[in-house]
């Protein structure tokens, strides 16, 4: 009776221990013939009901006790029957192994007995949160992002109507936006058009699949707020708090720290926002460093959500806050370089950006960050799996904030020695494609020469009409003079 009383607590227990019995159970009334007493009481009043009753009492203790024998069996056979399980658990029973997620000694069973501590089943909100904030955004895109951008002077570029042309749309779509030399001459065999209409069609016809300033604006600016509003709740939550200052203080009681509500719902949201920009990666903005983008949205969401389920919720929030501390610079620099008469306000916030970035990133990052995970953490527990998958996702981070380090500095360079950035040399970091850059100088030059022409053109049918109108003034003039003598000779004649 001690194992039995003392192994099943929990009604999912009792669920498992009665589905691991139920056979035993079922051949156990057979053998002792429990289904049949009630048969045996009605025979007759020859079998007395006092004798009859002691027997069932016997058969159902001797029943009892091989069950508890058999649940001491089970039991230690089966010593996960004692581990308090959840639903998420149950799915993959072996990667919710807590070797693998928690430091040695500790269990999931040590982790529930704590209160407010931070469950795998809870990063389930993350789902419907990512969806609102694409419902959200496309509300944003409509309603809040155009009046700001009338405020800073949103305009799109003009582009030249592309005319229609069958086999060169194809040949777009199905096999290369940008043709060699090669196929420029069969395409001119196939459309009797020359190679530079060719080449002014597709430079045309990517100019017309391009995004638009409007999209890009709307872009940023969402992302701009979203960052800013982050930042500022989380330095809020984080101000007072002792680990914000020490970082030692991040593993004082690890990994039994229980997690406050404000920094549970920081941590939701920042995961749901970045699993939206990860589903909505296709119909944005994709620029140069796309690969990246997409490299730095996978790791930050493994990052947040096995930092939560190990309980790595005092570091995590600091690495999303020093993230969020230049990122809305970013964002409002892109903003502004969109509109139309802020330059020095663009240039000026890049200027802070790139500082900001340069410091958080490549100094207090790794200093601070890194330093408290991979050496301050080894004076409280003994590596396991989930330090060294943690510090990895931290290094793949650190990786690219090189990356685009080396992209800012070399902008910063520019605007050094040449007095002010180059629009897309700004946009390195958040740049357009790769080829928009050659596409617009050549676009730029053919079409002067294009503009040069119709000038001409123009220029010249207006020098004719003006001869032709001198030309007959010309003439006018010459039949009244002529007739002005003649009158003037008959005069002098009478």
């Amino acid at each position: 009776m001690t194992v039995f009383s003392s192994g099943l607590r929990s009604s999912v227990e009792l669920k498992n221990f009665r589905t691991l019995n139920t056979p035993l159970l079922l051949n156990r009334k057979r053998c002792f013939g429990i289904s049949g007493i009630k048969g045996h009481s009605a025979v007759g009043s020859s079998i007395d009901p006092r004798r009859s009753f002691t027997k069932k009492r016997e058969r159902e203790n001797s029943l009892l006790d091989g069950l508890i024998a058999d649940s001491s069996f089970y039991l230690a056979t089966y010593p996960q029957l004692l581990q308090p399980s959840s639903d998420s658990m149950d799915l993959l029973p072996d990667l919710w192994r807590h070797e693998y997620w928690l430091p040695p000694g500790i269990t999931w069973r040590d982790m529930e007995q704590m209160q407010e501590c931070p469950r795998p089943r809870d990063l389930l909100f993350a789902l419907p949160l990512a969806l609102g904030f694409i419902v959200l955004r496309l509300v944003f895109d409509r309603v809040v992002a155009p009046p700001l951008g009338r405020c800073v002077g949103l305009r799109n570029r003009l582009r030249m109507a592309v005319a229609p042309a069958t086999k060169l749309e194809s040949f777009y779509t199905q096999q290369n936006r940008q043709p060699s030399q090669s196929d420029i001459i069969s395409l001119m065999a196939q459309c009797d058009k020359t190679q530079r209409q060719i080449e002014t069609w597709f430079r045309h016809r990517r100019n017309h699949d391009r995004p638009s300033y409007t999209k890009r604006f709307c872009e940023a600016c969402w992302r701009f707020f979203f960052y800013l509003i982050a930042f500022l709740a989380g330095l809020a939550t984080l101000i007072n708090k002792s680990w914000f200052w020490d970082q030692r203080e991040c593993w004082t009681g690890y990994p039994q720290q229980p997690i406050e509500r404000a920094h549970f719902w920081y941590y939701q949201l920042e995961l749901g926002f970045y699993l939206s920009l990860l589903l909505c990666v296709s119909v944005d903005v994709k620029r140069k460093d796309f690969k990246e983008q997409v490299i730095h949205h996978i790791a930050t969401i493994f990052l947040l959500g096995f930092s939560y389920c190990s309980n790595y919720v005092r570091i995590g929030t600091l690495v999303m806050l020093l993230h969020d501390s230049s990122d809305f610079l970013l964002e409002s620099a892109k903003m502004f370089n969109y509109g139309t008469g802020w330059r020095k306000t663009c240039d000026t916030l890049f200027v802070i950006f790139a500082a900001v970035f340069l410091v958080t990133r490549l100094v207090v990052f790794p200093s601070k960050i890194i330093h408290t995970t991979l050496v301050l953490s080894m004076e409280v527990f003994e590596p396991f799996a989930g330090y060294y998958f943690f510090n990895l996702l931290l290094m793949v981070l650190q990786a690219l904030h090189v990356f685009w380090a080396v992209l800012i500095l070399r902008m910063a360079n520019k605007f050094l020695f040449l007095g002010k950035l180059d629009k897309d040399e700004r946009s390195d970091e958040e740049s357009e494609l790769e080829e928009e850059d050659d596409d617009d100088d050549k676009g730029e030059g053919e079409e002067k020469d294009e503009e040069g022409e119709c000038c001409w053109e123009r220029s010249k049918d207006a020098l004719n009409a003006k001869l032709k109108m001198l030309n007959k003034s010309f003439v006018l003039n010459n039949l009244t003079n002529h007739r002005a003598a003649i009158v003037s000779k008959m005069r002098k004649a009478r």
